[in-house]
C-alpha cells in the first residue's frame, strides 16, 4: 500500500496547534511544557500529525523534550508516539524528515531504535521513496551517512539492509530505474590534468547529459534526482568537504545531487583511489538494490579502473561506464576499453551518441544534450582562437556523429 502524499493546503485547525508548540519550544522547556506537546501532537488527527511534523523543527523538538533521572522519560514517549503508535498517520516526506532529525548529532540507542521502526514500519515503493526522499534533503546527512555512521550497531545496520534488498525485489519487478554516479574533477568540470579548457570551466552538454540520464528514454520520464556524485576528495567528520563541494556544485548549475567522498588515507595513487570509491559504490548499491547504475569519469585519476571493477562486481546491475578522456587515450586502447564495456568520449555530444546506442537516452534527449553543448561551447572564453579551435573541431566532429544516428526532424546544426 502506498502512503498517501500530504495535501498541499494547510489545515486549519493545524495552525494553533503549532503556534503552542513552538512557543513551548522557545525558551526552557520544563516538565510541563513537555507534556502539553505530547498532548497535542497525541490528540492531533492523522493529517493534522503528519502536518505537523513537516512545519516543526524536528530538531528542536527531539533536543528540547528529555528523558529525566528521576522521570518522567518524555523522550521515550515522543519517539514512540511518533514511530510506534502513530508511524502510520505518517507520510513519506514526515518520515524523512523526523528520520533526518534523528540523524543529527550523536545517535543514541533511542534513537537508532526510533530509526529502526521507521525504516521496517515503510516497505514496498514507499520505502524507495524514502531513501530517495532522506537523500534529496541536501546536504552532507543523506542515507549513506545514516546508515555508514550515525548507525552505529552493525547488527541494526544489517537488519536495516536485509529489509531494503527484500522490499526491492517487488520494485524492482515493476521496472527498474537509473542511479547516475559521476566524478566532479575533469567530469563535470575542468579541475585537474585538463589543461585543454579554462579551469573551472564546467564542460558544454554536461548538466543536460545528467538530465537526460535521469529523465530516461521512454516518453514518461522518470523521478528527478537521481544523480550522485563519487569523488577522491576526502571527507571529514563533520560534513564539511561534502557540504562545500555541493555548494560548489550548485554554484555551477547542478543544483541537486548526493556526495560520496574519498578519503585522507586513500588520496595517493589512482589504483588507491579507484578502491575506495569501489567500497563507496558497493555500499551505496546495497542502499539502493532496486536500481541499475551508471557511471561517468574521466581518464586521469583512476576512473577508467573503478569503472572496469565496478562491471566485474556488478555486471547485472552496471548499464555503462563512460569515461571523459582527457589524457588522449590512443584509439586502439579506447577500442579495447570499449569491448570490456568502458566507453571514452571527447565531448558530450558523443557521450549521448553511446548513451543514445545502449538506450539510456532517447533521440530526442540525445538531441537537447547536443543544443545545451553547442549552447555552452559558444560561451565559453578561451585565452587564444589557437587554444578554442582543436575544442571546437571535436565538436563539429561529434554533432556530425550525432546528427546521423538521429532521425532528419532532430539534426543538429553546429554554428560554432
Amino acid at each position: 500500500m502506498t502512503i498517501d502524499a500530504p495535501s498541499d493546503a494547510p489545515i486549519p485547525s493545524v495552525l494553533p496547534k503549532l503556534d503552542e508548540i513552538r512557543q513551548r519550544l522557545l525558551s526552557h522547556t520544563d516538565r510541563q511544557d513537555e507534556r502539553r506537546i505530547l498532548e497535542i501532537l497525541a490528540g492531533a488527527t492523522a493529517a493534522e500529525l503528519d502536518q505537523l511534523l513537516l512545519e516543526l523543527d524536528l530538531r528542536a523538538l527531539l533536543g528540547d523534550v528529555d528523558d529525566r533521572l528521576m522521570g518522567p522519560d518524555n523522550r521515550t514517549a515522543l519517539l514512540e508516539l511518533l514511530t510506534a503508535e502513530r508511524l502510520g498517520d505518517l507520510g513519506v516526506p514526515a518520515r524523512a524528515a523526523l528520520a533526518s532529525a534523528l540523524q543529527r548529532g550523536r545517535t543514541g540507542r533511542l534513537d537508532e531504535q526510533a530509526l529502526r521502526r521507521i525504516w521496517l514500519g515503510t516497505r514496498g515503493a514507499d520505502l524507495t521513496r524514502l531513501k530517495n526522499a532522506l537523500d534529496g534533503r541536501g546536504g552532507y546527512h543523506d542515507l549513506h551517512q545514516l546508515f555508514y555512521h550515525d548507525i552505529d550497531d552493525g547488527a541494526l545496520r544489517e537488519e536495516l539492509l536485509a529489509h531494503i534488498a527484500r522490499e526491492a525485489v517487488a520494485v524492482s519487478a515493476s521496472g527498474r530505474e537509473v542511479k547516475i554516479l559521476s566524478d566532479i574533477d575533469d567530469t563535470f568540470y575542468a579541475n585537474w590534468k585538463d589543461a585543454r579548457y579554462p579551469k573551472k570551466t564546467v564542460y558544454p552538454g554536461v548538466l543536460q547529459f545528467y538530465a537526460e540520464l535521469d529523465r530516461g528514454p521512454g516518453a514518461e520520464p522518470g523521478r528527478p534526482g537521481d544523480l550522485t556524485f563519487v569523488t577522491a576528495r576526502p571527507g571529514d567528520r563533520l560534513g564539511l568537504v561534502e557540504d562545500a563541494t555541493l555548494r560548489a556544485l550548485a554554484a555551477r548549475g547542478q543544483l541537486a545531487a548526493t556526495v560520496l567522498a574519498g578519503s585522507f588515507t586513500r588520496l595517493i595513487g589512482n589504483r588507491t583511489i579507484a578502491e575506495k570509491k569501489l567500497e563507496n559504490f558497493v555500499e551505496y548499491r546495497r542502499l539502493y538494490p532496486e536500481y541499475d547504475f551508471v557511471f561517468v569519469g574521466d581518464s586521469g585519476q583512476g576512473d577508467i579502473h573503478f569503472g572496469q571493477r565496478m562491471l566485474e562486481l556488478a555486471p547485472e546491475a552496471v548499464r555503462a561506464v563512460f569515461i571523459h578522456d582527457v589524457v588522449a587515450t590512443p584509439e586502439h586502447a579506447r577500442l579495447e576499453l570499449a569491448v570490456g564495456g568502458v566507453r571514452l568520449f571527447d565531448t558530450y555530444m558523443g557521450a549521448a551518441l553511446e548513451a543514445l546506442e545502449l538506450g539510456l537516452l532517447g533521440p530526442e534527449g540525445a538531441a537537447r544534450v547536443a543544443e545545451a553543448a553547442l549552447a555552452a561551447f559558444r560561451a565559453i572564453q578561451f585565452p587564444s582562437p589557437e587554444d578554442r579551435e582543436p575544442r571546437r573541431l571535436e565538436m563539429i566532429r561529434d554533432a556530425a556523429r550525432l546528427s546521423q544516428a538521429l532521425p532528419p526532424s532532430l539534426l543538429v546544426e553546429a554554428t560554432l
